[in-house]
């Protein structure tokens, strides 16, 4: 834990209640008082870019869409940026039947028909493409130095083969190795080999992804609408707490940008199955049903659209995984092991040029 840092915001808290802490993590820090909720960003966000995306957010064009800040950026404090926030309650993880997939996708289509030219500015792009990039040149860089083995990563592998991808673009999912014999302890996990296999499966991945999905080059045809830049159930609370409607929140990556970006990780969720065909149905429905302009109408499950951009933010997601078991921050799970499944699908996979997915 970032003591000092939790105790300037703490300070910065006092009187509001008790202080909790709520996130601790190497890029954000979030702590609770009472009915405020203070979040110290990340090093490397710009304060300028990050404090035109508060003056949005907290814009009367995005009430009842964006969670609005309680005042500017403070800082910085202990070398972070500050934001403070109205309480609010977060998705219940042990209730994925409670889960607003389709107020997702409503709230996501009435953000992107804000109209950006009536808001502050100047707004800085979407940051998912660039999101992606990172992830990937972090991982490329865990591979110049030996990674830590940790005895989580010795145990038999697990069944990968346990599903299939419902999209049609998905082919089969690829077999699970076979698991050691008995007495014998399997060898270290991918991600850990010597050879790095796993990381060499997912930048084949996203060496297949357009330029303009890797942060190479711009769209031949962009759009410039508003978007959220990260959009899954994670950034949305119920404000009033405890059961008032649902807001987005997190305007880390907020900015001008290809919407399609925004349907990325539920879809990827979906393609993966991660996430069931009736919640990313019901996402879908709710996104149409609002005229979100990301994907057009109608009840296709796998929209054009969104092919491309769920393809990176599945490499996106693959990738931080291996850079958090590489470095000792965390063991690889049954998702991260999903996600590494659909990388070599997309390895082997053609590349398309436009949101629409044209491989």
């Amino acid at each position: 834990m970032r003591a000092r840092l939790v105790d300037r915001l703490a300070e910065l808290s006092r009187g509001a209640g008790e202080p909790a802490v709520i996130v601790d993590r190497a890029d954000v820090t979030v702590l609770r008082s009472g009915g405020t909720v203070l979040k110290a960003h990340a090093p490397r966000l710009d304060p300028a870019a990050l404090a035109v995306r508060l003056r949005v957010a907290a814009h009367p064009l995005l009430a009842g869409i964006l969670l609005a800040p309680l005042g500017g950026l403070v800082g910085p404090v202990d070398g972070r940026y500050v934001s403070r926030w109205p309480y609010g309650v977060t998705v219940a993880p042990g209730a994925p039947e409670a889960a607003p997939w389709r107020e997702a996708g409503h709230l996501i289509a009435r953000l992107h028909a804000v109209p950006a030219d009536r808001l502050p500015g100047p707004l800085p792009p979407m940051s998912g493409p660039a999101n992606a990039a990172r992830a990937t040149a972090a991982l490329r860089a865990t591979l110049t130095t030996p990674a830590p083995r940790t005895p989580a990563d010795s145990g038999p592998p697990r069944d990968r083969a346990r599903a299939t991808a419902p999209p049609p673009p998905a082919p089969e999912r690829v077999p699970a190795p076979d698991p050691a014999p008995a007495g014998q302890a399997a060898g270290p996990h991918p991600a850990l080999a010597p050879d790095r296999t796993a990381a060499a499966v997912v930048l084949r991945a996203w060496a297949r992804l357009p330029a303009w999905a890797r942060d190479d080059e711009p769209l031949a045809q962009p759009r410039s609408l508003l978007c959220h830049g990260d959009l899954h159930l994670g950034q949305l609370v119920r404000h009033p707490a405890p059961d008032g409607p649902w807001h987005l929140i997190d305007v880390d990556d907020l900015g001008l940008g290809e919407p399609a970006w925004d349907l990325a990780r539920p879809a990827a969720g979906y393609a993966t199955g991660l996430i069931p065909a009736a919640d990313w149905a019901a996402f879908l429905a709710g996104y149409r049903a609002a005229r979100g302009p990301a994907v057009a109408p109608g009840d296709d499950l796998w929209p054009p659209e969104v092919d491309v951009p769920a393809r990176t933010l599945t490499v996106q997601l693959a990738a931080r995984a291996l850079v958090d078991a590489a470095t000792g921050v965390r063991t690889l799970d049954d998702t991260d092991h999903d996600l590494l499944a659909a990388c070599a699908r997309i390895a082997a996979m053609g590349d398309g040029t436009e949101p629409g997915g044209a491989s």
